[in-house]
């Protein structure tokens, strides 16, 4: 049975990037809730033991599955987020990371242009991500409960533009809070790991 991620800070930590309430209904409430049906859907049924991983793939592409791809794909988008940031995050990148993006992109700068225009382009719900595609560092965007995992990329980095992921701390001001996950929440070191992970 699956379960909320521990969070590697306090519920308070994030603010005021990320209020203490935002993470109580965010993390709390609606995190959990996605976990409780996924855990109802898959009882006795031959998914019951299998991996997250492996019950998105299988229930990937809408039909019969849709409803239980949804549940495990936001449980497993939610869990990537979560443990991408950090108090007091933000900051210089490491140097491994530093020096991939700019090779990648061209620079930093137009790094965070192209994944905050993934941000502030994913119309309604869904997701902007840091991916390893195979071969480079790429932006990319997710609606819904869609992941990299479909596309066979690796996910490094991701933020949730989903409404109720910023609402009670920024409103509709997307940019703002998209802005404010870049410079005051993200953490680089973790990202770095991720892709060292890949690439080694």
């Amino acid at each position: 049975m699956f379960s909320l991620p521990d969070l590697p800070y306090s519920m308070d930590a994030l603010a005021p990037a990320m209020s203490a309430e935002t993470l109580e209904f965010h993390y709390g409430k609606h995190h959990k809730a996605y976990i409780d049906k996924l855990n109802e859907l898959i009882a006795g049924t031959p998914l019951e033991d299998a991996s997250l991983e492996e019950i998105i793939q299988q229930t990937s592409g809408g039909g019969v599955g849709s409803l239980l791809f949804d549940q495990a794909g936001q449980h497993w988008n939610h869990t990537h987020f979560w443990l991408g940031m950090r108090k007091g995050g933000g900051g210089a990148l490491p140097g491994h990371l530093e020096r991939r993006l700019i090779s990648d992109f061209g620079s930093i700068e137009a790094f965070r242009g192209e994944f905050t225009q993934a941000c502030l382009t994913q119309f309604g719900s869904g997701w902007g991500w840091l991916v390893f595609d195979g071969d480079k560092l790429a932006v990319t965007k997710t609606g819904n409960a869609e992941t990299p995992i479909e596309q066979g990329h690796t996910a490094l980095l991701t933020c949730d533009v989903w409404e109720h992921s910023y609402y009670i701390d920024y409103r509709n001001q997307r940019p703002k809070y998209v802005e404010a996950f870049l410079e005051e929440l993200v953490d680089w070191q973790v990202v770095a790991d991720r892709l060292e992970a890949v690439t080694n």
